[in-house]
């Protein structure tokens, strides 16, 4: 039988004005992250690489191991959902990259993040 490895992510941005400070450039954003095992084999989740751009174009990557110092492990058509959050100088950026992932059969594979926008809501008077 033919295995498949297949993990999908899809992540929800909001914007936290509370923990933001507009006056300093201060940009706080929350994304909550819901990654589901579309596959046929539980696989565990090892490491994550963020590739996080501002409006200026600065780019920031995270590497690092775990999600909120947890290795989620999911059985096919199991999901783990998660909430993080990032600073940025702008009110403005993007968020993109991928889970490293490791099959229950040594199967090592990578679950690509779709690149995502943060935006502060703008604000009419």
């Amino acid at each position: 039988m033919e295995h498949s490895y297949k993990v999908s992510v899809q992540a929800r941005p909001f914007y936290l004005a509370e923990q933001s400070d507009e006056s300093s450039e201060q940009y706080t954003f929350a994304y909550q992250i819901t990654i589901t095992n579309e596959g046929s084999v539980a696989a565990k989740l090892l490491s994550r690489h963020w590739i996080i751009e501002d409006a200026e174009g600065k780019t920031q990557e995270v590497r690092g191991e775990g999600v909120i110092g947890e290795h989620p492990e999911l059985a096919p058509g199991q999901s783990f959902e998660y909430t993080s959050g990032v600073t940025l100088n702008s009110p403005v950026g993007t968020m993109r990259g991928s889970y490293q992932m490791i099959a229950a059969d040594g199967t090592e594979f990578e679950a690509p993040i779709e690149q995502f926008v943060l935006s502060m809501p703008r604000t009419l008077h």
